[in-house]
């Protein structure tokens, strides 16, 4: 077994080895500075991020949504776009559009704001469906088009968006389909007492997001992207994991259970996860740990679980408790 560290092809530029769970270190140390008391927030935002999964941020105003994507964007090094999403926001401020060069007397491509490694997109509910629908394509195949033409994305690509689920005024919900091309959900949560009186004496204070080096460059962050993608998942785990998404679409009080997708995601950051803790293969507990992130945003709860006031949340979890958990035989590894 190894820990973590594999040999591999990788990106161009990259280093041919790369210690997943040593970089994730340094990145969750890192934003860790700038996002304190919020361990697990910051690990699971960092295990998306080595997923190749975009990630949405849905908590109250004030609690350091855009902080914490902020900071994992500065601490990985990577080039970053902030979009601020807003009504009047057109879907070529996202993509890029064609402008006539009077010089050339030609048309040319001016990037938009998904051309970077890591998107920003704050406050996405407040951007228009028709804008919303622009991410799209970028978030599915790492690619926009544009009048036919069709342009590659940088790698890696990721979109953090940040959503503010109580405000309903202004906004725009997203649709089920770029919902579900979000691997996983996160909540900020208040922070403790201790940590709230030592943000207000920090307060006027130097910036800790200014203060906060790259420990990462993209060419790393690829190269442990690919790296993940190597980890062992063996077959019964695999069939415990595409098990756990199913079970959601047998809940008879939700209109809609989790997608195909859904299964790709949890696998792919389960996979993320045991190379983070330094394992070179996925066990249930991955699965299980990641199944209410991952899935708990795509589900559509029915009259009957809004009357009774369940969450999508509780819903994930009594249909992971009702899947058996396999034991693998890592014999046969």
């Amino acid at each position: 077994m190894t820990t973590g560290t594999t040999e591999r092809t990788t990106p161009q530029g990259a280093s041919p080895h790369v210690d997943v769970a040593a970089l994730a270190d340094r990145l969750r140390q890192a934003v860790e500075t700038v996002v304190q008391g919020k361990p697990d927030v910051v690990r699971l935002a960092v295990t998306a991020m080595l997923a190749e999964g975009h990630l949405l941020v849905e908590d109250v105003p004030g609690v350091g949504k855009t902080l914490l994507a902020k900071a994992l964007a500065r601490a990985s090094g990577a080039r970053v776009s902030r979009i601020q999403c807003t009504p009047d926001l057109m879907p070529s401020d996202v993509t890029g559009v064609n402008v006539f060069n009077q010089q050339s007397r030609d048309f040319e491509f001016r990037p938009g704001g998904v051309f970077a490694n890591v998107v920003l997109a704050d406050e996405v509910n407040r951007a228009s469906p028709k804008t919303q629908s622009a991410l799209l394509e970028a978030m599915e195949e790492r690619q926009v088009t544009v009048d036919g033409t069709t342009y590659p994305l940088s790698r890696p690509f990721l979109v953090l968006a940040t959503q503010n689920p109580v405000e309903m005024e202004g906004t725009y919900p997203l649709p089920e389909a770029q919902r579900d091309r979000f691997m996983a959900r996160l909540s900020m949560g208040y922070p403790s007492a201790d940590d709230e009186l030592a943000l207000v004496h920090a307060h006027g204070g130097e910036s800790t997001l200014d203060a906060l080096e790259p420990v990462s460059d993209p060419h790393e962050v690829g190269a442990a992207i690919a790296a993940v993608h190597r980890v062992h998942l063996a077959e019964e785990v695999a069939r415990y994991a595409v098990a756990v998404v199913r079970a959601t679409r047998q809940v008879p009080t939700l209109r809609l259970g989790a997608s195909p997708r859904a299964s790709v995601h949890l696998v792919r950051a389960a996979r993320a996860r045991a190379a983070v803790d330094g394992r070179d293969f996925v066990l249930p507990d991955d699965v299980q740990a990641l199944a209410v992130p991952v899935l708990a945003h795509r589900v559509l709860l029915g009259a009957e679980a809004m009357v009774a006031r369940e969450s999508g949340d509780q819903v994930v979890r009594s249909a992971v408790a009702g899947v058996a958990v396999p034991v693998p035989d890592r014999r046969a590894r």
